[in-house]
């Protein structure tokens, strides 16, 4: 079996693990009404709360993609700040969040997200055992690659070359969890 196999089945297995584990401790609190219970705790009501990410969840609900990220997943979301998308060029987020851009930002927001509850001690042991990079599967059907950028920090490097910190972890939510990432992930063409 190939180190690559071998980190794809160890994350598969923790995903596994945390998903049956993360059940109890996700529960909505029964102070608040179950409704808006599980609205704030899933990764769109998270990310919502929160307004270092208000280009994020705008992007997000542009491209309709906010029911889907608030269903029971698990996802894991490489969520970039304002900040990152402040990096991209000027005009391209107000130009992907038209209509007629609907296709093109959903393909960009998709690439964001993996299938499954990652941790960050889960990345940084499939990346340990695939000797110092893990490449992950995109809900779009791309590929970023996961990499010890030494000192315990983890960076991603996108389809086009592009490598990106990974600045904030394990930001848990019903549905999965967010790392923050200080730049926009570009998928392959």
């Amino acid at each position: 079996m190939t180190r690559l196999a071998r980190s794809f089945l160890l994350i598969a297995s923790a995903v596994a693990m945390t998903a049956t584990a993360a059940t109890a401790h996700d529960r909505p609190r029964a102070a608040r009404p179950a409704a808006a219970a599980a609205s704030s705790t899933t990764l769109v009501g998270i990310a919502a709360a929160n307004p270092d990410f208000s280009t994020l969840v705008a992007a997000v609900q542009a491209a309709g993609l906010a029911d889907t990220l608030s269903g029971s997943g698990p996802f894991t979301i490489f969520a970039p700040n304002n900040a990152a998308f402040s990096t991209l060029p000027d005009g391209t987020v107000e130009r992907l969040v038209q209509p007629r851009q609907r296709a093109q930002l959903t393909r960009i927001l998709t690439y964001h997200v993996v299938p499954g509850r990652i941790s960050a001690s889960d990345l940084a042991t499939a990346v340990r055992v695939g000797g110092g990079s893990a490449v992950l599967s995109t809900v779009e059907g791309g590929r970023l690659t996961a990499q010890d950028a030494g000192r315990g920090r983890l960076r991603l490097t996108d389809s086009t070359g592009e490598t990106f910190w990974i600045t904030a972890t394990d930001v848990n939510a019903s549905n999965g969890v967010i790392h923050v990432i200080d730049g926009v992930l570009t998928p392959g063409h």
